[in-house]
């Protein structure tokens, strides 16, 4: 996973409230034994919207998502943040998201910012024409129009996020702690070890 420190750029002004996980990524491109090339799929129904922002030169490669309440409600595909992240989305900013989505988009490194809505309705305007910067250290939105939003996230997931450490990275993060356990049950618990080696 990569570190998160700022995210920069323009934003894709979406806003629509109650983006199920079906529209981020519909069903049918669950098939696939791959995370590569779900962007493709990515709010494959709205694309097909006349004049929608996903299809807009303007926003290609944006790496931040400006959305609605609600974000990512529905089921609980996992498929829904790497398809985001296909797309090149590393930040989501929303008045509120669901409580899967949030999990998934975290564990995948994908920042989301929960802002009031008077925020997101800000944000959303100045996205039509100018960047938007994220600072996750400060904790803070700003815009070239001296915008500043503070956010709130929780203190654990801040730390993996800067560090760039999903499940497997906090784990060998303990390897030399993992070792030691491991070295003192041999000694302290023999009849472990035996018992391990004569499954073997």
């Amino acid at each position: 996973m990569e570190p998160i420190t700022h995210v920069a750029g323009r934003a894709i002004p979406f806003g629509r409230k109650n983006v199920d996980t079906d529209v981020i990524i519909p069903a049918h491109w669950l098939k696939t034994i791959t995370r590569e090339g779900l962007g493709k799929g990515a709010f494959e129904a709205v694309k097909k919207e006349p004049g929608n922002v996903f299809d807009d030169p303007e926003y290609a490669g944006a790496p931040i998502l400006i959305a609605g309440d609600n974000f990512g409600c529905g089921s609980s595909r996992e498929h829904a943040a790497w398809a985001l992240l296909d797309l090149g989305v590393t930040c989501v900013i929303a008045p509120s998201f669901s409580d899967i989505f949030s999990g998934n988009a975290f564990k995948n490194g994908i920042l989301t910012v929960a802002l009031p809505q008077a925020a997101v309705d800000r944000l959303l305007e100045v996205a039509k024409t100018d960047p938007i910067d994220i600072d996750l250290g400060t904790q803070t939105v700003t815009t070239p129009f001296q915008d500043r939003f503070a956010f709130e996230i929780d203190p654990f997931r801040k730390h993996c996020l800067l560090e760039g450490l999903d499940e497997v990275g906090l784990t060998l993060a303990q390897v030399d702690a993992i070792s030691a356990h491991e070295a003192k049950a041999k000694t302290d618990l023999p009849f472990l070890a035996r018992a391990s080696a004569s499954l073997n």
